[in-house]
């Protein structure tokens, strides 16, 4: 008898809780909408200061390159170890000849002279990002541990040493549908807002921001689903005690600056957008756009309840609007992190802490006890090897 309630607790269960999240067909014409070209153009003006750079060919190349090479405006220096873990410039070993080949900016001259008069012109500081993804994974590599970049090679030691930027290049339209007539046109839109020329059907930039420090308390993440604004949470997962009395505040700012400004204007009816509110909390700038897809972080949400939860007004096909005058208003859930809800400790761990290690490592520790294990003799052996070598070389010479 108890066998049989525990399966049939086990098939509720499994009616309950879909195989794949109940997501619409993700078209690529939503992915191009989302990228900063394009958007920026339709909300220049309540968007942070920036300048776009087209990217060409050859310094694309260069981002997909192996290893890190630095321009020689800022000389790479060669690092030894030789004093007991202390580093120490050598430039002994540079010749000439290796001097001019350790100038990749020579391939794209242009883009680099652009770069430095685009820094020049924000102020001296700017933060970089590619058409979707800041490289925010990588500022464990910057000297100043953040984004704020004040040379172009700055910029090109966080591109480079970025997962997410590495997305951007390779994997931009992952679980994209295939596209149809329908679909073409569409992409042929999001891609003609501008002439630059485009690779894919990507036209790929390099956006420069204003570095100003903001406040990750008051960045908010917002899900929009049938031109409805459905959802708000924090995008830091700490707890910060002063957001719980202005949660109104918020939430109504919010609600109107979406109403005002974006509603009727961006191209998509599903989205998520990202907003900040600096002190005193009466602007809202837009920081950035997202789709509505299983790449975007839903942070304090879960996209299962975001997908299933029910918006007054809509039909079952969630396209025309009942009668109007039998909509009750809806007000979008903000979710803040509470003083005892285990992401109030979220400084324990950094964040992209997983992008510090090697994939290998990382896909090891998630596999198990087993293949970590196994990864780790393996790295024992490759260790050993050039030791084992040497030692076979010096029996030789005896």
């Amino acid at each position: 008898m108890m066998e049989d309630r525990s399966e049939q607790d086990d098939l509720e269960f499994e009616t309950q809780v879909p195989k794949a999240l109940p997501f619409g067909p993700i078209l690529k014409s939503h992915i191009l909408h989302c990228s900063y070209g394009f958007w920026h153009n339709l909300y220049r003006s309540i968007t942070p200061k920036a300048r776009i750079i087209e990217l060409t060919e050859p310094f694309l190349e260069y981002l997909r390159e192996d290893g890190i090479v630095l321009p020689d405006d800022d000389p790479q220096p060669i690092w030894n170890d030789h004093d007991s873990g202390v580093y120490s410039e050598d430039r002994s070993e540079v010749s000439d000849d290796d001097d001019a080949l350790l100038d990749p900016s020579e391939h794209f001259r242009e883009i680099h002279d652009q770069i430095k008069q685009t820094i020049s012109e924000l102020g001296g500081s700017v933060a970089p990002k590619l058409n979707w993804s800041a490289p925010k994974d990588a500022t464990w590599i910057a000297a100043s541990n953040s984004m704020e970049c004040r040379r172009p090679s700055d910029i090109y030691l966080l591109l480079k040493s970025s997962d997410f930027i590495s997305h951007d290049l390779e994997h931009a339209f992952d679980d994209c549908v295939d596209l149809n007539e329908k679909d073409e046109r569409n992409e042929q839109d999001a891609t003609s807002s501008n002439d630059h020329s485009t690779q894919n059907g990507i036209t790929y930039t390099l956006v420069l921001r204003k570095w100003v420090e903001m406040n990750p308390s008051v960045e908010f993440r917002c899900f929009v689903r049938g031109r409805k604004l459905l959802a708000i949470c924090q995008r830091d997962l700490n707890h910060f005690d002063f957001l719980l009395p202005m949660m109104d505040q918020l939430r109504s700012r919010i609600q109107m600056f979406f109403d005002s400004k974006l509603v009727d204007t961006f191209p998509d009816a599903d989205f998520v957008f990202d907003v900040y509110l600096p002190p005193p909390h009466k602007r809202v700038w837009l920081i950035d756009i997202n789709p509505w897809a299983p790449r975007t972080d839903p942070l304090l949400f879960s996209w299962l309840e975001l997908l299933r939860l029910e918006i007054p007004g809509m039909s079952d096909n969630e396209e025309e609007l009942e009668d109007i005058d039998r909509v009750p208003s809806f007000v979008p859930e903000l979710r803040l992190v509470k003083r005892d809800d285990p992401e109030a400790y979220g400084f324990t761990t950094p964040q992209y802490s997983a992008h510090k290690l090697p994939k290998d490592v990382v896909d090891a520790s998630r596999a198990g006890p087993g293949p970590l294990r196994e990864f780790a003799d393996q790295w024992k052996e490759m260790l050993a090897q050039p030791h084992q070598t040497a030692q076979g070389e010096d029996s030789a010479e005896d």
